[in-house]
């Protein structure tokens, strides 16, 4: 079910010209220069109810600009946007709601007052009932161990503490969708698994649509089935993770090592890059079954240990983005 629907948006800031030299800052306080800069441009895209979306690019691609469209912060210069029927940035009352918001670089939390105080702030805001915000205070509790904090002022907390209280104050009302801007950021490893498990259960208990930004790949490869990059403001993927890796992916790598370092080794098809000893690096080709080529080597030689290695998503995540800058450079050369 068609869930959020990006038709065609835009989205440009009118930006003003500062120029060098006293008396042309003293003339732009009277005549003011200003130009025209274009953050997103023609964008579009669906999402069904109960995905699980990356949104991905990389600083200045667009992203943010995105999302503040998306929660109804912007509006965008052309196209539209509906989420859930409603039109954001001019039924906001209604929309808001409905969506759960946490951006890692700004707080939604009150600086002064203790951490629970911001919770039970939003239990009144939202008109959650008592019996529900204690079920959800004691299941965020197991996963997020705010009793360590819960009591101390938002403004004395670390970052990955604060992190905690962000997500659980944008849930507390149970939105139908949620927007995650960089939400594991400053966690440490344990935390983090838990908070990627805890997306991924809500998703499939409540069916609650996620889209996520980040710069942690790990993020996007744990919790996301599909991602869409968007660069230079214009969208440059959108497919599910799989299939962005096997349409960008290059050669395996396998790393073999051998019992014995004096046997012979020799795989039809297969390039040797290296070899050390009982370790053998080898090159296979991406056309050619990876599956195969291992249960030939286990059949023929006596192995103590095996490893493969494809590409990972941040490198061709990379790839992608040379690829557009390079296409924009030659449409500016041309």
């Amino acid at each position: 079910m068609e869930f959020i629907s990006v038709s065609n948006i835009s989205k440009e800031y009118k930006v003003e010209i500062r120029e060098e030299g006293m008396i042309n800052r003293l003339k732009s306080l009277i005549f003011p220069k200003y130009t025209t800069k274009r953050a997103v441009t023609d964008i579009s895209f669906t999402i069904d109810r109960g995905e699980i979306v990356g949104y991905l690019g990389p600083n200045g691609a667009g992203k943010s600009t995105t999302i503040k469209m998306l929660t109804g912060i912007l509006y965008p210069t052309e196209g539209e946007v509906r989420v859930n029927g409603l039109i954001p940035y001019k039924e906001r009352k209604k929309y808001s709601s409905q969506i759960g918001v946490v951006f890692g670089q700004r707080s939604q939390l009150w600086w002064d007052l203790p951490a629970i105080d911001s919770l039970e702030l939003y239990k009144d805001i939202y008109n959650v009932s008592s019996k529900d915000y204690k079920t959800k205070i004691d299941m965020y509790n197991n996963i997020f161990d705010f009793h360590e904090f819960c009591n101390i002022p938002v403004r004395q907390l670390s970052l990955g503490q604060r992190m905690r209280v962000e997500i659980a104050a944008s849930l507390i009302h149970s939105p139908d969708i949620l927007f995650l801007d960089e939400p594991t950021i400053g966690l440490d490893i344990i935390v983090k698994n838990k908070m990627r498990e805890f997306f991924k259960e809500l998703n499939r208990l409540e069916k609650t649509t996620i889209l996520l930004t980040t710069h942690d790949i790990t993020d996007v490869e744990k919790i996301c089935n599909r991602i869409i990059i968007i660069n230079n403001g214009k969208k440059a993927f959108d497919g599910s993770t799989q299939s962005f890796k096997s349409l960008y992916d290059e050669d395996n790598e396998i790393l073999v090592t051998l019992k014995s370092g004096n046997t012979n080794f020799n795989i039809p098809k297969v390039v040797l890059k290296h070899r050390e000893g009982k370790k053998i690096w080898l090159n296979v080709n991406k056309n050619i079954s990876i599956q195969d080529v291992l249960q030939e080597i286990i059949t023929k030689y006596e192995i103590s240990d095996i490893q493969v290695k494809g590409a990972d998503l941040e490198s061709l995540l990379s790839k992608v983005y040379q690829m557009n800058k390079e296409e924009n450079n030659c449409e500016k050369i041309l």
